[in-house]
């Protein structure tokens, strides 16, 4: 594997990782004091529930944040669209992309931690198999600068956290009636078939028509990335079934209800 150790990268790369730490544990602290103040039933839930609901917080700070950056640099910027460089896609980087992938690497890192500390409270085994999963992928494509096209796809599936954990709190507030969490369901729904299928259609086509250049990858990197993106995939369309049954339950309960 070809290094691509610059001296802005030997800076930028540990900055964006510790930048990603500290964003944790900031916005696990806020969470915490807006709760505290704002939301009446936060004081009765058990030092478990109060952590899993900060942890929650700063998730979906990240989920925002490395959606908005995936959208700008694979949709509006003009990285990765075709005829407007020389470089093969699969090369294309940039120093935003570096930082994203760094920020990334200090949340899974930091949310790593707190599921192992926790364990099983936060998340069982699947969890720690796709962070595990998602930050060696980030890792080879951060320290080699290729495939960095794939690697905001796959971040651009965070759009769904935000609705995964307003489910959750809508959940343990005793909300699972309300027309909120009917709408946030569909919303996940939908918004889980546009991300995490859909867009993972896109990515294995993309890969198929650009696979003379995904074979100049280095070896590990390269089956890397044959590898675990099916993995993830086969995760994504559990979830999504699991999603779809829960989705149903819910429409089921409202039409008995009126």
């Amino acid at each position: 594997m070809e290094g691509n150790f610059g001296p802005i990268e030997q800076v930028l790369w540990p900055v964006s990782v510790f930048s990603g730490v500290i964003m944790c544990k900031v916005v696990y602290d806020l969470t915490l004091k807006i709760s505290t103040v704002h939301f009446k039933g936060y004081d009765k839930l058990s030092r478990l529930q109060r952590i899993e609901w900060n942890n929650r917080g700063f998730s979906t700070f990240h989920a925002i944040v490395v959606a908005a950056v995936s959208i700008y640099l694979l949709v509006v910027s003009d990285l990765f669209k075709s005829g407007t460089q020389e470089e093969l896609v699969i090369n294309r980087k940039s120093l935003l992309s570096d930082t994203i992938f760094g920020i990334s690497l200090g949340y899974f890192l930091s949310d790593l931690a707190m599921i192992l500390w926790h364990f099983p409270s936060l998340g069982g085994k699947e969890y720690v198999l796709h962070h595990g999963l998602s930050m060696f992928s980030i890792f080879l494509s951060l320290v080699s600068g290729k495939a960095h096209m794939y690697i905001l796809m796959i971040l651009l599936t965070e759009t769904t956290t935000p609705f995964v954990n307003l489910r959750w709190y809508l959940d343990l507030s005793g909300q699972k009636s309300s027309n909120l969490y009917l709408y946030n369901g569909v919303a996940l729904f939908l918004g889980w078939m546009a991300a995490r299928i859909l867009l993972f259609i896109y990515f294995f086509m993309h890969i198929y028509l650009h696979f003379h250049q995904v074979k100049t990858i280095f070896p590990l990197g390269f089956y890397t990335l044959l590898t675990v993106s099916p993995i993830l995939t086969l995760m994504n369309v559990f979830w999504f079934w699991k999603i779809l049954k829960g989705m149903m339950k819910t429409l089921s309960k409202k039409r008995h209800v009126h």
